[in-house]
């Protein structure tokens, strides 16, 4: 096979395989679904610029420079003058290692240098050509670094080793990276997290700071694909998630529940979403969400809520529930985390104050010292339900289990817990915390707990959406809060079919 008069090898780039979850590399199927949101009439402008700012395989380099060699023919009929015009005077990228650079200049110019002999541009006399790559150091600021937030303790390490100090954000002017150059279109798939050092298999999301970084460069438009996880917000991702929810510049946002869906082998919790943002044009945006193949769309702004609402059915049924109810929610009900002042890894004692441990610990004592209070919720009959009560579900979409008889606990008075658990509901006496019980347990009730969930940590914020009913002396059933919220037929078969009798969404 031939690209121009010079030898170009078959496409492999859908075969790779991921070196881990937090650098995922993009298949050219999903590239061209990105690059579809930009505007048709860029693929014949000579003059439109385009930046990858953290190329892994050069994919997206190399579908840009096949949709700009149709485009550009008829103004370059020669295709060696096009394919020079569009390498030297229009596609550029800034590789995240060594070895990622030398693969997206093997995919770009068919050659790992941009002047070989093999390389279908024939004008660069750098074998970077327009692909950099600058390796890094971080920036420490105490423990962690002052850019990207990585431990000290664990990325201060010999320079033999891989650092992840990613050029693009680690800098405060990333416009001087090409001396002040203006990027028409900023496109990619950036890294997702960094180990942090923290406890387990603790890790902080940084993909936030790459599509902060690349708005400061001021692009006409700029499109990314980065997992979910900041709808709702959460660690580090608070103030990126309400900066991206007020961005009325944010013009069509691809969503897809399970990661797997759209890069299939990855498993990261709470799906993948791409976006196109566009500098001259603000207004509603187009929402598609896509689940199991099928597709919904809908133009709404997206700071209609604190959260973002992924599901485009679940808006209209949150919007009528709103419009009924005028009371508190849940947030203002559920207790925040650390209810009794105990973390996790909380070691029981051999006497004290009974507390209530992570599963495979059980029941048994905490020093009356390290136990706190200051919500007086000691001394009342509590609904107990899991901090992480998805854990180990990466697909919310097929496989949530929220809470069950299994994995809650309505404990006496007297009793705490540590911060594996909050307090769902406290009350004098058992019968009103079983009537709460059953309300939480309804599947109306967990259907809106869903619409604000986008990680395996479910905290008291995510009840927003869940109204709190104040008075709770009976068992609640699904027809009952149909009826109290005005909900019709299709509505509650649309619920019913998100959620099932085993606590589980289907």
């Amino acid at each position: 096979m031939y690209f121009g008069d010079k030898p170009y090898n078959p496409d492999v780039l859908s075969c790779l395989a991921n070196l881990s979850n937090d650098e995922v590399f993009t298949p050219p199927e999903v590239a061209n679904k990105i690059l579809d949101l930009l505007p048709e009439k860029i693929w014949s402008d000579s003059s439109v610029t385009f930046l990858d700012p953290f190329t892994k395989t050069g994919v997206f380099l190399r579908e840009i420079t096949r949709r700009l060699l149709i485009g550009l023919e008829p103004e370059f009929p020669n295709l060696q003058e096009r394919i020079n015009h569009i390498l030297n005077y229009q596609i550029w990228g800034i590789a995240i290692t060594e070895l990622t650079a030398l693969l997206s200049r093997r995919t770009l110019y068919c050659s790992k240098k941009a002047n070989g002999k093999y390389s279908i541009d024939s004008l660069f006399d750098d074998p970077d050509g327009h692909i950099r790559y600058k390796a890094g150091e971080h920036l420490w600021a105490g423990d962690r670094c002052h850019f990207c937030g990585a431990s000290k303790q664990q990325y201060d390490r010999d320079s033999a080793l891989e650092s992840y100090t990613y050029e693009f954000i680690h800098t405060p002017y990333p416009e001087r990276i090409f001396n002040n150059m203006q990027f028409d279109v900023i496109v990619g798939n950036p890294p997702y997290q960094l180990s942090d050092g923290g406890y387990g298999k603790s890790a902080a999301p940084i993909y936030q700071k790459f599509v902060e970084q690349a708005k400061k460069l001021n692009p006409r438009y700029l499109s990314m694909i980065i997992p979910s996880r900041w709808f709702s917000g959460g660690r580090g991702l608070d103030e990126f998630r309400a900066e991206m929810l007020s961005d009325k510049h944010i013009r069509e946002l691809t969503d897809y529940e399970s990661f797997k869906e759209v890069f299939p082998g990855v498993d990261l919790a709470g799906g993948a979403c791409y976006f196109l943002w566009d500098r001259d044009d603000e207004g509603s945006c187009k929402i598609v969400n896509i689940r199991d193949g099928k597709r919904t769309k809908a133009n709404r702004f997206l700071d209609e809520f604190p959260v973002f609402v992924r599901d485009n059915k679940a808006v209209d049924i949150i919007r009528r529930i709103r419009s009924i109810h005028e009371g508190r929610y849940l947030d203002d009900v559920v207790s925040s985390s650390k209810p009794f002042g105990l973390r996790t890894f909380y070691k029981p004692t051999k006497s004290g104050v009974p507390c209530h441990f992570i599963q495979r610990i059980g029941d048994g004592f905490a020093n009356p010292e390290d136990v706190t209070d200051q919500f007086q919720l000691l001394n009342k009959w509590k609904l107990l339900i899991p901090r992480s009560p998805i854990a180990g579900q990466t697909d919310f979409s097929k496989a949530v289990k929220f809470y069950s008889d299994q994995n809650t606990a309505i404990v006496p008075p007297g009793m705490c817990c540590t911060e594996s658990f909050l307090v769902a509901y406290a009350a004098d006496s058992k019968e009103e915390v079983l009537s709460f019980k059953s309300y939480l347990f309804t599947k109306v009730a967990r259907f809106l707990l869903l619409q604000a969930v986008a990680s395996q940590d479910v905290t008291k914020r995510r009840f927003l959406f869940v109204p709190d009913l104040g008075k709770y002396d009976h068992i609640f059933t699904d027809n009952e809060l149909c009826s109290h919220f005005d909900l019709t037929d299709e509505d509650w078969e649309y619920i019913d079919s998100r959620i099932s009798e085993t606590d589980q969404v289907k």
